[in-house]
């Protein structure tokens, strides 16, 4: 269904669960009590038509450098026949209700529907509002580049009708979106419409807003993981110029200074006591022993059988967005005013209300996009430390986390052990166990600042058989899983593609044994043991673009992997050049996906490019140490992440025709691209890589 709201100008609105529209016209006959009044959308998408020509869409999503806002504007411009550069998309603050969550790879799922419906029937409402101005039939008049065209030439730009289409009702043209064989728009390569604006600076994220008042500020931090002030003597730091104030937090002690420089000054002039966090006694050793102890055994294999077994390790990894965590907050006695980018902006209001003693009511916060995110801004512990510091100050602050307080102090994506065995007989697997144990946070460690610490995505990974019940990405007969794990005190969050990012990459490291195994090529035995079409499509593409098992030089091989999840499928083949082992390069990588309908290839490609350098980072060199309660790393210096150097000479993305509707993109490529590094550099150096990253 859509909506009519209260307004001077053309305002439609759609639930964002809305899947159906009625066959003709925008809406089923309502009376003028059953309008909706402006602010009734707070589960809407809704579209206004302003009288400047502008078609302008607030979006209850963040961008985070996904492209969200590019590819919902293109759904806008392709339904109305407006130019794109006439569409803004801003983003919506905190709403009372409904569903704002940015994650789990759904917000082109989410959005498709309702933002085409849309712009469908305010193009329908625009050309009816023009038919009665000119007293032509409505079938007669087309629609482009923003403007209503009559066949005798006579243009009426959106703009300028758009206040005679509030008042319309019924509509003379059908308001149903377009056919796939008519777009346009959707499905052609578009560069972002918020690119020259990044380039250039012009596009304003937290750390660039100026809110009046609002001064810089910082935390000292323990040296260790939850770890306790003891005491603090402020006097050397009171004393340094531009100081205003030093407050004590439940995370450490705040100093709001007038710079950012003045801030670090005085915050390294504290002279503070801390009490060691309850992981004091612990490093990587334990926790991976604990964590080895807890995954479950598996049981007894099919008589007759051989087994390939294998386990792997994976490390805990830092979300690493480029952009810092900072918030702005402005609390009042009555009233509170946040500002950060938010992937949870409903819950983040929530949390900030009790945090601060407030009504919910009383909490605005505003939207702002983010520097990246992978996962760290579905947590908002900056945003409520902010309105701490804010309310303890008796003024507004500007909060930044450095490099360092995130990496040590922030969300972290859980370290994990795996335990396989593939059992196969006459040439078939006949069983496959996966057995898995991993790091959850403890209850005492999940206060008010954290949380939404683990949000795992709203979809199931396909996969070869980590749960029950599940038929497998593969025909690998008697499917069977379990799980245990370990609660430690230590601040998780949803890393980018969760769970898959791990489990997928182990067991298509293990296909690739079970292929070996057999005596099989790797993706050979995919071919004839992988159910879903789609996925064998996937892979027939990377190894034919990819020319999979070409001759290479020695300690140079070639790696592929996929995977199912979102409604979508990925392949991936990677090149790695493994002459010096221990500095291993990734040369080559070639993807391809099936996600349905891509609304924007380009930004696809791009989503694809990214996640090709995060499996290159977790399984080669980017991880998280803990030593004695302590984050070992700090910094990009020694958080190893994948710089232009270890980026691949050569990528390409292949994208599929499909005229389905459009899955999820945004993490799906990173399992795929993780495990065809390993494998590749399995192949290369014969070894069988067990613990990531490798350099652990």
């Amino acid at each position: 269904m859509v909506y009519s709201l209260a307004a001077s100008t053309l305002t439609v609105a759609a639930p964002l669960a809305c899947d159906t529209s009625p066959a003709q016209g925008s809406e089923p006959a309502r009376g003028p009590s059953d309008v909706l009044v402006t602010g009734a959308d707070a589960e809407m998408l809704v579209l206004e038509v302003t009288h400047a020509n502008r078609i302008v869409v607030r979006l209850p999503r963040v961008e985070v450098g996904q492209g969200i806002t590019t590819a919902v504007a293109m759904m806008i411009a392709e339904e109305l026949d407006a130019r794109l550069a006439d569409v803004d998309i801003p983003l919506a603050d905190a709403r009372t209700k409904g569903n704002q969550y940015t994650g789990g790879s759904n917000s082109v799922v989410s959005l498709y529907g309702p933002a085409r419906r849309l712009a469908a029937t305010a193009r329908a409402r625009l050309v009816t509002a023009a038919a009665r101005r000119w007293h032509l039939p409505a079938w007669s008049l087309r629609t482009g580049n923003t403007m209503v065209i009559a066949p005798d030439g006579r243009t009426a730009t959106f703009g300028s009708l758009s206040a005679s289409a509030a008042r319309i009702r019924r509509t003379a043209v059908s308001a149903e979106p377009k056919p796939a064989s008519r777009h346009k728009l959707i499905g052609r390569p578009t560069t972002r419409i918020d690119a020259r604006d990044i380039v250039t600076g012009k596009a304003q994220y937290t750390g660039d807003l100026s809110v009046a008042g609002a001064k810089p500020t910082v935390v000292a931090r323990p040296p260790t993981l939850g770890g306790r002030l003891v005491s603090v003597d402020d006097r050397a730091a009171r004393a340094l110029p531009g100081v205003h104030a030093v407050v004590k937090v439940p995370g450490g002690v705040a100093v709001v200074a007038e710079s950012f420089h003045h801030a670090f000054q005085a915050r390294d002039a504290l002279k503070i006591k801390w009490a060691p966090g309850p992981l004091a006694s612990l490093s990587d050793a334990q926790i991976r022993s604990r964590l080895r102890a807890a995954v479950p055994h598996l049981g007894s294999p099919p008589h007759g059988s051989t087994q390939v077994e294998a386990e792997f390790e994976f490390a805990f990894v830092s979300h690493a967005p480029m952009e810092v965590l900072t918030a702005i907050a402005d609390v009042r006695a009555h009233t509170a005013e946040i500002w950060f980018s938010s992937q949870t902006p409903t819950d983040a209001r929530d949390s900030i209300a009790s945090a601060t003693g407030l009504p919910a009511s009383a909490v605005t916060v505003h939207v702002l996009r983010g520097g990246g995110s992978f996962g760290r801004r579905l947590n908002f512990d900056a945003a409520i430390e902010a309105a701490l510091i804010s309310k303890a100050a008796h003024r507004p602050v500007k909060l930044m986390w450095s490099r360092g307080d995130d990496t040590r102090h922030g969300r972290m994506r859980p370290a994990t052990h795996h335990r396989f065995r593939a059992s196969h007989a006459d040439g078939r697997v006949v069983a496959f166990s996966h057995a898995m144990a991993g790091v959850g946070e403890s209850s005492a460690d999940k206060g008010t600042a954290n949380q939404a610490a683990f949000v795992r995505r709203p979809g199931r990974v396909q996969t070869a058989g980590p749960r029950p019940g599940d038929s497998g990405l593969y025909h690998f007969g008697r499917l069977s899983a379990d799980a245990g794990g370990i609660e430690l005190a230590i601040p998780l969050g949803a890393w980018r593609s969760v769970d898959s990012g791990m489990v997928r990459t182990a067991e298509e490291i293990v296909v690739d044994e079970i292929a070996g195994s057999l005596g099989k090529d790797p993706v050979a035995f995919r071919r004839t043991t992988l159910r879903s079409r789609s996925v064998k499509a996937v892979l027939d593409k990377v190894a034919a673009a990819g020319s999979w098992g070409r001759t290479m030089p020695d300690g140079h091989a070639q790696g592929v992997a996929v995977h199912e999840e979102y409604g979508s499928c990925v392949a991936c083949l990677a090149e790695i050049d493994a002459t010096d082992p221990k500095h291993p390069r990734v040369t080559k990588v070639v993807m391809a996906a099936d996600v349905g309908t891509a609304v924007n290839p380009r930004g696809l490609e791009a989503q694809l490019m990214g996640t090709a350098v995060d499996g290159i980072s977790t399984v080669l060199q980017a991880g998280l140490h803990i030593d004695r309660g302590a984050v070992r790393e700090g910094s990009f210096a020694d958080f190893q992440w994948a710089r232009q150097r270890h980026a691949p000479l050569h990528f390409e993305a292949h994208i599929m025709p499909s005229a389905g509707e459009p899955g999820g993109a945004g993490e799906l490529g990173v399992p795929a691209a993780s495990g065809a590094v390993a494998n590749a550099y399995a192949r290369a150096t014969g070894t069988r890589p067990r613990r990531f990253p490798l350099n652990f």
